[in-house]
């Protein structure tokens, strides 16, 4: 009587991912690094949002964010203007890391540059934003009594803090991409025979967009 089922060799199974020697969790030393900065970072700001979020809480009154982060009349359309110009930076990071994988410099370096204007577009918004807003004598251990401050000086801690926080993150990363698109364009990567660079920094960028839409979602909404 012969069996139905074959012996595999032995040498087939050692090759296989379940042949031993590899970590299902195996990563490069430069991706792992990565991650254990972006869990760190993301305790930080979860403390900073944690904070805002007891001082909205304790406070009796707080600052009516329409009106203060309102643009040509309307409520919060410079912020939303600032949303829509570092969420479409993302798009363009996720096409420089398809376009890296495909080993296509050229495409990599404009779409990494594309990141990097999208990113100083995003600054510029915000440098107007602390410029109007210290204009009207927002400080952060200071708020001006009349409407819509009402006096409440935690707002401008926190708002201070949080997007300041962000912003140099954001910088950091502009400053990060860039010397990464001088990189590729050198062809570092090509001589290396690995893009995975790219992807590292666009893990990080992806990060910085993922901490704004919270900020965004709890600071200027609610």
């Amino acid at each position: 009587m012969h069996s139905e089922t074959q012996a595999v060799p032995l040498e087939e199974v050692l090759k296989s991912d379940w042949g031993g020697g590899k970590s299902p969790f195996g990563v490069s030393w430069g991706k792992l690094m990565m991650w254990l900065f972006i869990l760190s970072d993301a305790f930080t700001f979860g403390g900073l949002l944690a904070g805002y979020g007891a001082l909205r809480v304790s406070s009796g009154r707080w600052p009516d964010t329409e009106h203060i982060f309102e643009l040509f009349g309307q409520p919060l359309l410079l912020i939303a203007i600032m949303t829509f110009i570092l969420v479409s930076s993302s798009g363009w990071m996720a096409l420089a890391v398809h376009a890296a994988y495909s080993r296509d410099r050229r495409r990599t370096v404009r779409y990494l540059l594309l990141t990097c204007l999208f990113g100083l577009l995003f600054l510029g918004c915000q440098a107007y934003e602390w410029t109007h807003l210290i204009h009207e004598g927002l400080r952060p251990w200071h708020a001006p009594d009349h409407a819509p401050f009402y006096g409440v000086r935690n707002f401008g801690a926190c708002f201070f803090t949080l997007t300041g926080f962000h912003g140099a993150h954001v910088l950091s990363g502009v400053i990060y991409l860039s010397i990464i698109a001088l990189r590729v364009a050198k062809g570092v990567y090509e001589q290396r025979g690995s893009y995975e660079a790219v992807e590292i920094a666009g893990l990080y960028w992806h990060f910085v967009d993922l901490v704004w839409v919270f900020i965004f979602t709890f600071f200027y909404l609610f």
